[in-house]
């Protein structure tokens, strides 16, 4: 028989419990109590973000970029968004406020024009995020955290012995530049000339702007051989552009005319070992975005990269002597 004295006893302890249990139960979030042996460590907290933005990847060069850029980030630990501003300053800067509502860590950025850019760079240094350059500079110290680019000078002088050189140091050429805007397209036209204008038995007949594009370039190579049927060379600012003079000639059955071209793309590595366009020069595309990760790695975790603000890295010739041994803007070693 169960004990009379007991019964109110339990019926106490009992209704304490459930009591208890409904307060714990309680609260306007509707959250339920934790599961028994549940942690209650606060959750890890989210790796940061590095965007990093660039012209249109349909440009191997620049694709080259956003893939070791977001590689190396990914390495690091950090989340990646990656956009594109296809050489439009006002899309570039709604990117990098976007960058700015997402609170990044840092900005990878190859900027979409030399003066501008600035103003959207400091807008993002002002926000607390650093912005690290690659492969075009801006035209002002001070905005972003570093600015790492090929030696477009040594690049192009390198570009320019071996255009003289395969032209026999005389002759008759057309010069292809890239956009006005772009302080590389300057540096790059100067580098040529610094050469070029040492032999006087060669005569530019042709110089304009084909905007890195390579149909304007096929387009302003078919006007110059209307003018110029003994054209011997046309130098390109980039690869691009060599491609488009060189479709144009091989249309109009002129093959011999020599192509030289600046970048070190697939596709003018393939044009070279193919007996296509001659030479071009290499940027080491990946290695400077790698860089500008590593970089930022630093100055996010010591507010310094402990380099000067620019930083020039050296570019390498490619002809039909080495170009079987270049891969992804690379030469292996």
């Amino acid at each position: 028989m169960t004990s009379s004295s007991a019964s109110p006893r339990r019926a106490l302890g009992a209704l304490a419990a459930a009591t208890l249990l409904t307060l714990a139960g309680c609260g306007t979030s509707g959250e339920q109590p934790a599961a028994s042996g549940a942690s209650s460590a606060a959750p890890a907290a989210a790796a940061k973000l590095i965007v990093i933005i660039t012209p249109s990847p349909d440009n191997v060069f620049f694709k080259a970029e956003q893939d070791a850029a977001a590689a190396q980030a990914k390495k690091l630990g950090y989340e990646t968004l990656v956009l594109s501003h296809d050489d439009d300053p006002t899309k570039q800067s709604q990117e990098i406020d976007t960058a700015i509502s997402r609170k990044a860590a840092a900005i990878i950025l190859d900027n979409a024009g030399a003066d501008a850019s600035v103003a959207a760079i400091q807008k993002a240094k002002d926000a607390g995020i650093p912005s690290f350059l690659i492969d075009r500079e801006i035209n002002k110290a001070g905005v972003a955290a570093a600015q790492i680019v090929s030696n477009n000078a040594q690049g192009a002088a390198l570009g320019g012995q071996e255009f003289a050189r395969l032209m026999g140091n005389k002759g008759k050429y057309a010069e292809l530049t890239g956009k006005p805007t772009d302080t590389n397209a300057g540096v790059r036209s100067q580098g040529y000339h610094s050469i070029l204008d040492q032999y006087g038995d060669m005569k530019m007949v042709a110089q304009q702007a084909a905007n890195w594009d390579q149909a304007t370039a096929l387009s302003i190579t078919q006007t110059i051989l209307q003018a110029h049927p003994d054209l011997k060379g046309i130098i390109a600012g980039n690869d691009t552009m060599a491609l488009g003079a060189y479709a144009a000639l091989k249309a109009a059955k002129k093959t011999d005319v020599i192509v030289v071209g600046f970048d070190g793309s697939p596709d003018v590595v393939d044009s070279i070992t193919g007996g296509g366009v001659k030479a071009t020069v290499l940027q080491p595309a990946a290695k400077i975005s790698e860089m500008a990760v590593d970089q930022a790695d630093k100055f996010i975790k010591t507010k310094s990269t402990g380099l000067p603000e620019k930083q020039s890295i050296d570019c390498t010739l490619v002809n039909k002597d080495n170009a079987a041994d270049v891969t992804n803007f690379a030469i292996k070693s």
